[in-house]
């Protein structure tokens, strides 16, 4: 029987599970632990529970202590290093002519590893910018293309709902999203309407698609003939929120009816 501990590097970043050993952790602790690149700083965003070894897929990594002050202070100089990075490289970038984005630099805790994160348009051969990387820092560098999506979520930023990005601030992975979820909710196909900062559908078409889904089932289709107080007539839109239909009349007039007043 061992404790798992979940640690979140990332605002809105993945959750991994890590052995918690003998320590006392509690949700916000912040920990150092031992991660594939080396060590991570991270916070506890699922408190310690009790494991079976045997029901692990495989086994984890331990968390190596509890951040401390000079841990703090450790990050900060981290942030100031990566900043440097990031206009060098983008110094490096002009210099070369190579066409890509960089938007992010991510160094390990221990400084022994540096992420640079990028988009382009397609590939780009970037051996020359690491060679002149390796040349500078001397340590282990990496570069990633990455997709749109993910470089909103990395970056922030506000949406038009006027909130700060779901992707950067809860969001955990990114859901399948379609132009079908858009008609069942009825909205608008104007693609400034449901984009988000990215340019791709909104992540929030998603939270109601199921919801809507189950209540439009309950409605009869478009163009369905159906018998009202005020005579027969054909459906031509529904209005799943509040529960109507707009139906047009054999005398050509259109009235607004609720569901439960179909009466065939």
């Amino acid at each position: 029987m061992i404790k798992v501990v979940g640690v979140r590097f990332k605002p809105a970043g993945k959750v991994y599970d890590f052995n918690a050993g003998a320590f006392v952790l509690n949700m916000g602790t912040p920990v150092i632990v031992e991660t594939e690149q080396g060590l991570g700083f991270g916070f506890v965003a699922v408190p310690p529970k009790a494991v079976e070894e045997d029901d692990l897929e495989r086994p984890l990594k331990k968390v190596f202590r509890m951040a401390c002050e000079k841990d703090f202070e450790q990050r900060e100089k981290n942030v100031e290093f990566e900043k440097q990075a990031h206009n060098f490289c983008m110094d490096c970038i002009k210099q070369l002519g190579l066409e890509m984005n960089l938007f992010a630099v991510e160094t390990t805790f221990d400084a022994s590893k540096m992420t640079f994160f990028f988009t382009a348009e397609g590939r780009v051969d970037f051996r020359e910018l690491v060679k002149m990387l390796v040349k500078e820092y001397r340590i282990r560098i990496e570069m990633r293309q990455v997709g749109i999506r993910n470089q909103a979520k990395m970056c922030g930023g506000t949406g038009r709902c006027g909130r700060i990005l779901c992707c950067s601030t809860f969001l955990e992975k990114f859901e399948p999203v379609s132009i079908r979820m858009a008609k069942e909710q009825g909205l608008s196909l104007n693609p400034t309407k449901i984009s988000g900062q990215c340019g791709r559908l909104m992540c929030c078409l998603t939270y109601e698609n199921e919801t809507y889904i189950a209540l439009k089932a309950e409605f009869p289709k478009i163009g369905t003939i159906i018998q009202t107080k005020n005579g027969k007539g054909r459906i031509i839109r529904t209005n799943v929120i509040c529960s109507k239909v707009s139906v047009v009349l054999d005398d050509g007039s259109e009235i607004d009816i609720k569901l439960d007043e179909i009466l065939s």
